[in-house]
């Protein structure tokens, strides 16, 4: 009997072919183990050619149970100042910008400077030390989560202000869309406690029980969001008129609701009815258009550069397996894309980025065409990155079943 396992294996730097011809009758053991470990090889080469990191994850946050409560800044804010160098803010307009290289001091002087930058301090009349107060209450609201965390809010955040920048968002919208989007990004996440909207409705937590089942997590965050802007101190918008102020509110809570991913499918088919004959002028689409944004930047990472998403993947998982575990501990159904014992990296990413990803920026693409080069095609880069992987884990299942078998030996 001879197994042969054939993988083809095809990347923007070069094409390798692996065939590995295994006899099984009067095969040694050891040579069915040297397949394997040739085949370990050559995945850890894949892995290290796309720049990615393997092991443990990279974050260095603990999960603890306990939320942060409401604690407002009343004293001028005292982190360290951190000044931007020009690399830094030229560098901050683009989705390959390194989001592991900084402490948190220095995201939150970035998320200033881009306040500052877009106008946004100007147009909404923000005295500049009640903007530092109100970053560092939105910092000391997100947990210390694996995935979920002031890390990814400042991800988003920076996206968001990418994709203005790349998209012209200003030349074609107004600043107080600009500040919504920017706002909305930037409060997405408030207090997420580590587990998803499926776990808070089946354990029926006291979000789950207070939302009706309806978005607990994003309702949540929006609270939290108008709980901090709800102190003087912390009030970015107290110098703007009643009534504008609530248009924005609606604005942010619109956003903000729009990142539940049961809704995905619905603000999708919304958009593609809008964007062949879409209307900078129609609020409605405009809306629409905001919601799509703040999607795509929620789930921006895998247009980062490999040696910068590929972490995040650890750290999602490290979440879902966190999730799932306490799901067996109580006997709540557990999602086979969360089961440590069922899901790898590469099954993990390979549809959410084929039907979920890329679907979206391509219809963003439709009315933003500039961003097909930078956002477009890593994303199709890093798809066929995962594809590969999986093709190594699925022959090294295949040898892994043939070391198994019962071999007699001579």
């Amino acid at each position: 009997m001879c197994v042969v396992v054939s993988l083809s294996l095809n990347s923007p730097f070069q094409v390798l072919t692996v065939v590995l011809n295994v006899t099984v009758e009067g095969l040694k053991v050891v040579e069915i183990e040297k397949c394997k470990n040739d085949l370990k090889k050559l995945r850890d080469e894949m892995t290290s050619r796309g720049g990615g990191r393997v092991g443990n994850c990279p974050c260095k946050y603990n999960f603890s149970e306990d939320g942060k409560k409401l604690n407002p800044r009343r004293d001028v804010p005292s982190y360290p100042k951190y000044t931007l160098s020009q690399e830094t803010i030229e560098a901050l307009k683009k989705p390959t910008f390194d989001v592991w290289h900084w402490e948190h001091n220095e995201m939150l002087s970035c998320l200033e400077y881009m306040y500052h930058d877009l106008g946004l301090v100007k147009e909404f009349n923000m005295n500049p030390i009640t903007l530092k107060r109100w970053l560092l209450g939105i910092q000391e609201n997100y947990r210390s989560n694996p995935f979920h965390n002031f890390r990814h809010c400042f991800c988003v955040s920076q996206m968001m202000y990418g994709m203005i920048n790349l998209c012209n968002l200003p030349e074609k919208m107004t600043l107080t869309d600009m500040g919504i989007l920017m706002t909305a990004a930037v409060c997405h996440d408030l207090d997420h406690p580590g587990y998803n909207n499926t776990y808070q409705i089946n354990a029926r937590t006291e979000l789950a029980v207070r939302y009706n089942d309806i978005s607990p997590l994003e309702n949540h965050h929006c609270a939290v969001a108008f709980q901090i802007l709800s102190l003087p101190e912390c009030n970015i918008f107290a110098n703007v008129e009643l009534e504008a102020y609530k248009q924005i509110r609606q604005a942010i809570i619109t956003l903000i609701l729009a990142t539940d991913m049961a809704r995905h499918g619905e603000i999708l088919d919304s958009f593609k009815h809008k964007v062949d004959s879409f209307d900078f002028t129609n609020e409605e689409h405009v809306t629409c258009l905001k919601m799509v944004l703040i999607k795509c930047c929620d789930i921006s990472n895998e247009v980062r550069p490999t040696e910068v998403a590929e972490p995040w993947v650890d750290c999602l998982l490290e979440e879902y397996f966190m999730q799932s575990d306490r799901e067996k501990t109580e006997g709540l159904p557990v999602a086979p894309f969360m089961d440590r014992d069922k899901v790898t990296k590469p099954t993990a990413q390979i549809g959410f980025i084929k039907f979920v990803l890329i679907p979206m920026f391509e219809t963003v693409m439709k009315l933003f065409p500039q961003i097909e080069e930078i956002m477009v095609q890593p994303l199709r880069d890093s798809r066929d990155h995962y594809e590969e992987l999986k093709q190594i884990d699925d022959a090294m299942t295949e040898v892994g079943h043939l070391f198994s078998l019962n071999i007699t030996l001579p």
